[in-house]
Formats: structure tokens, sequence, C-alpha cells
């Protein structure tokens, strides 16, 4: 069998999985992570619902190697973050560890005494505290979603485990906002959260992990495999010259981040990708920092440290971010690729274009910068040359210092895509009500996320009134023509639009301004308002 020339050898995928390195080799390059388990690894605990990574039946936990001790997720040597199984190829593990639901049976037989009642030929070790707050709680009744809340709940145990800490049961929900259940109503499982931190600790040993992965020195992946009478290629580099030369090299090459998006093309759409270059490992692409007068996020951060630094600074944006999927989808995709997708539905786009932001590309050695808007072209056609990637996302803090809002409409509160998702910056002059500079970015409204034009000029120059708002919802009839679709009709986008520069209006009004708590949902979810009056607070 022919390769063709590489300027590194054939490498096997080789991974921590079950207390040991496993080398893999022959299996095609999408071969998902789900797929592997159940039927080459036996290890059918992970379940398989959508196969799209909506339901999180699937998810499992993937261990990194820590780059910073009191990062999000890092627990003792290990960043612990939940993905869904049925999305990731196989290849991404590369340099990484894999843990499911059979390791948490493998955590109590090493640190749990067996039930005394029980023969010693015949020794019953106890669950996990997760797994027995599930059944304390009568968290589980059909039992098909267990293993993914188990998994996702481990996580948050883990996590808060190491910190000394306990979620709310806010936190709770929104841990689990990934996982579906169409039995328990979830109020068992949310107390199953709760229950788990009072039954006795069991940790995750986290040194042998530590040590295999640190063996393994993931210098980069160079894997292939047949497909037919062909050779598909999985390119892992571990630098941006690497990287970039390798796109020059192989401009038609599928560049892969996240497999939010591309890992539905595969189980979906049944799309041939070819060679496959991923960026994942590029540590310098995942930087989230900031330079001179901008935040600079990197094009192959993910979602969830990318919102997160956004949030930090802008606190109003909490709610889009915490609605954007789900952990396993924001933990595993990027805001880079969310944005180079250029779905016009994408919910990066209209918040980063209210925040002023440019997008940064390179070629090779050539890199340059401009406002998001002009990277749009049309329908999923965007300013990418052959050979040019997204290397990052600038965000100047100067935009940050205006009053923003990001609202999010869809028809399920969490884990849904957009009907209609809007990025909204106002500023005004000094002293005054007059309306200084403002933004107004919409998805789900045209052909690609854009800003409506004439709404902002119609409030430009003008007093911060409710005259001129009437003024600028009249005009956003004349930037956008919605199409109708299964998430919303033409006429039900363009009123919700309008009523959404309404809402900014009672939110940053000079005088008697609504504030966040006031209008956001997240202040009368039942189970917050059932804490508070349990807790007498």
């Amino acid at each position: 069998m022919s390769t063709e020339s590489s300027s590194n050898p054939i490498q096997p995928i080789r991974f921590f999985h079950r207390g040991k390195i496993v080398d893999v080799s022959g299996v095609h390059p999408t071969r998902s992570v789900l797929d592997w388990l159940r039927e080459d690894a036996r290890c059918t605990g992970t379940k398989e619902g959508c196969n799209e990574g909506d339901c999180g039946a699937c998810t499992v936990v993937i261990g990194e190697l820590a780059t910073d001790a009191h990062a999000p997720g890092a627990v003792d040597g290990l960043q612990l973050q939940t993905v869904n199984a049925c999305i990731q190829f196989l290849p991404t593990l590369h340099g990484k560890a894999l843990f499911t639901v059979e390791d948490l049976k493998g955590q109590c037989a090493s640190q749990c005494k067996p039930k005394a009642e029980a023969p010693a030929k015949h020794a019953v070790h106890p669950l996990h505290p997760v797994q027995q707050a599930m059944v304390d709680c009568h968290g589980s009744q059909c039992g098909f979603c267990t293993p993914g809340f188990v998994m996702s709940l481990w996580a948050t145990y883990e996590h808060h485990q190491a910190e000394g800490t306990q979620p709310t049961r806010q936190q709770l929900a929104d841990d689990l906002s990934g996982n579906l259940c169409r039995c328990t109503g979830y109020r068992p499982i949310l107390d199953a959260g709760q229950r788990m931190f009072d039954l006795p600790a069991v940790r995750l040993d986290t040194a042998p992990v530590v040590a295999a992965l640190t063996a393994l020195k993931n210098d980069g992946l160079d894997y292939a495999a047949p497909l037919g009478a062909r050779i598909d290629h999985f390119h892992a580099p571990k630098t941006i010259a690497q990287l970039a030369a390798l796109r020059v090299q192989k401009p038609r090459a599928q560049l892969l981040a996240g497999s939010t998006d591309v890992g539905l093309w595969v189980n979906k759409q049944f799309r041939d990708l070819g060679d496959i270059i991923y960026v994942g490992d590029v540590a310098e692409m995942k930087t989230v920092e900031e330079r001179a007068d901008e935040l600079y996020i990197g094009a192959g951060a993910s979602l969830e440290a990318a919102f997160g630094a956004l949030v930090e600074r802008v606190p109003s944006l909490a709610d889009v971010w915490l609605r954007f999927a789900s952990p396993p989808i924001r933990h595993a995709g990027t805001m880079g690729g969310n944005v180079a997708n250029g779905s016009p539905i994408g919910d990066s786009p209209p918040v980063l274009m209210s925040l002023d932001a440019e997008i940064e590309l390179r070629r090779g050695d050539v890199v340059r910068r401009m406002p998001l808007p002009d990277f749009y072209l049309d329908y999923m056609k965007n300013e990418l040359q052959p050979g040019e990637f997204v290397q990052g996302l600038a965000v100047p803090l100067a935009a940050m210092r205006r009053q923003v809002r990001a609202y999010k409409i869809s028809k399920r509160f969490d884990c849904d895509i957009s009907a209609l998702c809007a990025g909204f910056a106002i500023e005004l002059e000094a002293g005054s009500d007059t309306v200084k500079a403002v933004r107004l970015a919409f998805g789900g409204m045209a052909a690609t996320v854009k800003r409506a034009a004439n709404a902002e000029a119609a409030l430009v120059g003008k007093p911060w009134t409710q005259a001129s708002v009437a003024t600028a919802k009249l005009a956003l009839a004349q930037d956008f023509k919605p199409l109708s679709d299964m998430r919303a009709s033409a006429d039900y986008r363009l009123q919700v639009a309008q009523n959404l520069i309404q809402r900014l209006w009672l939110e940053t009004r000079t005088q008697d301004a609504l504030s966040l708590e006031e209008t956001s949902v997240w202040s009368v979810m039942p189970h917050v308002v059932a804490k508070v009056a349990a807790e007498g607070l």
C-alpha cells in the first residue's frame, strides 16, 4: 500500500484509556470516538442518541495536561472537560486521556470497601458517589441518558472537589444543559448533583494519568489510513508556523478545530472529507490575552474560553454565553471556527460585530486583518483565499466600555439553534442623551450576519428616546428582508428584532433604566426560586 511522501513517518493514534496507553492504527481519520468505544474497545456504557452533539447520551470527559493549575477545569495537573463522543474524530484524542462511565467503577474498586453483607468471592463494590446519588434521588428511569448525565456530573464533581466548593443548583443546571432526559423532568437529577457531595468522596488519581501523558510527548501527529484505494491523512501540527506551511501545501485539505460542525458533515451528510488538518494541538492558536488596546482571541480558543474572557470584561454577555449550545460543545468548539463557518445564525458574529471586532487571516507568513463585517460576502461565502486560514480575532477594549447587550431567541431555552441572535452596543455623548455611536448586529435576519446600517443611522446623533427608537425600528425593515423557515417566520423575525431594539432602550435609557435582573430569565428560573424559598434567603 502506497502513501504520499511525508517528512514524518506515519504514526499511530496514542492516548490514555482505562489505565493504560492505547495505540490505534488502521481506522479512518473520521471514525468517531463513540464508534471506537462501542465497536472496537467494547466500552458500551457510552450511548448513541442523536449522533449530532445535541442529546448528551455520548458525553465523555477528555483530560489534557493542565498548562495553568488555576484555569477553569484544572484538576491536579489535568484539564478535564466534557465533550460529545459522537462528533469527535478519534485522531483528536492523540496525546490526551479519555474517561468514560466505565472508569468510575475502576475508581470505586480501588478506593471503596466492598459491602459488608456481600460474600467475599462475590464482593460488590459501592457505586461512585455520582452514580449512588442518581440511585438515591431516582435520577434514572429508562436509563439510556444516564451515562451521559453521570459523566457531566463527574466532571462537575471533580472540579468542585479540587476547589473545595459545591455548585449551586443553577450551576448544576448550567453544567447539565447539554444532557437531555425525556423521563425524569430533571429535578431528581439536580437533586443527585447536590447529593453526590454528601457521600464519602472518591477522587480521580491523576498522578498516573499525568505521568502517562507526559511520557507520550505529543510532538504532533501525522496519521493516515486507507479509504478504498485512497489514503487519507490527518495532520495535527504543533506550531502555527507548521500549520501555515501545511495549509499552503494543502489548500484543499479540510481544516478541523472542534468538530462540532464538521462532525455533523460526516454523521448526517456522509461527506467525504479527504485529508484533514487539525488545529486543536496548536497552542498559539488557543491564546486569549490582552494585547495593548485589544483582547486577542486565537482562532483555536474554545468557545468556553473565548466567551469567558468576554464576559469577564462585559458581564452583560453572560446570558448568551450560557445559552450558546452546551458545555460539551463549548469545550470542543472554537470561536474562530464559529466565525469562519459563516452560518447566518451563528451566535458569536453578532456579538463580535457589536464590539467592532476584526478578523485576522494568515497565508504562509502573510497576515492581514479586516473588520469582521467585511469578511462575509454572501451565504456561506467569505474572504478566505486558497491556503489562508483564520488565525485570530481582535476586540478593541474601548468598544467593551460601551453599553453592550446580546439577546438569543430560540424555541428551546438551553442548547438550541437561534432563530435570531442580536449583538448591540451603544455609547452616549458625555453628559447628554445623544447617541454618539451604536452597533446593531443581527444573525438570522439575512444570508449573512450583518449590521443594521439604516437603523444605526437613524439613531446616531439623535437623542436616545422612545421616539428615536420608533424611527430605528421602522428603518430595520429597510435593512432586512428575513426568510421564513422551520425556526421562525419572516414576520416573527422582523417583529422580534424590532422588539429587541426596544428592550435595549429599556435597559440603557438615561432615566429609569431596567436592570439586567429585571429583564433576565435567570432571576426567575423555577429551581432558583425553590432554593431561595427553602433556604429563606
